[in-house]
């Protein structure tokens, strides 16, 4: 029986596609979804018509460039509803939300806004909720969380967490495990034991000037 050889074609066209998935995910990351098709054709070295071949458009392009982080987040959802430690279970969650938001701007702006107009991210952002909520009741029990938490607490949260975005990327991830220990610690109803535990490193970040 002859052996069936590759394909070179197929093989292009894999190699086209992670390329495409490559960029995706280095300019959506640190432009947010508004960068265009264009941008990514560019950094992956691919003319337009190879880009939409693959994602006709860009709502399934973003969906696939994506689909790491969103496996992460269904993760750490399950972990933190699984933890014994409801507070523990609780803390961990904030603070992997917020590591995955750092890591990629533009999958804080798809769990954020369900962009664009598809469930796969309103989905996410649901489930994501409802475990906070249900983490929620359960820690108010243990008298961890302060009993005057409310589920829309996670959204001011986040919405505040967006502003770290503008910030270089390793600032940036510096700041979010910053600010996720102090809205811990604002969520908390009751002072650790002991000294508290002391916060991450502060990034040095400036303000923005005035043009």
């Amino acid at each position: 029986m002859t052996e069936r050889l590759p394909h070179p074609g197929r093989s292009d066209a894999r190699d086209n596609r992670a390329r495409i998935l490559d960029a995706a995910r280095a300019v959506f990351g640190e432009e947010g979804l508004s960068a265009p098709m264009r941008e990514v054709a560019r950094q992956a070295d691919v003319g337009p018509a190879t880009l939409y071949r693959h994602f006709p458009t860009k709502r399934a392009l973003i969906v696939e460039t994506f689909a790491a982080q969103r496996r992460a987040c269904h993760g750490a959802v399950r972990d933190a509803l699984a933890d014994p430690d409801p507070w523990h279970g609780f803390r961990s969650l904030i603070e992997r939300i917020c590591e995955l938001h750092a890591h990629s701007r533009g999958f804080a702006d798809a769990f954020m806004t369900a962009y664009p107009e598809t469930m796969d991210f309103a989905a996410d952002r649901d489930r994501t909720v409802h475990a906070v909520a249900e983490l929620a009741r359960r820690t108010q029990r243990t008298g961890h969380l302060r009993p005057d938490f409310v589920v829309d607490d996670l959204i001011l949260m986040l919405t505040a967490h967006q502003g770290l975005q503008h910030t270089p990327r390793a600032a940036r991830l510096t700041a979010s495990r910053r600010y996720a220990a102090y809205v811990i610690q604002a969520f908390r109803s009751t002072p650790e034991s002991g000294p508290p535990a002391p916060l991450p490193p502060a990034p040095r970040l400036r303000l923005a000037e005035a043009r």
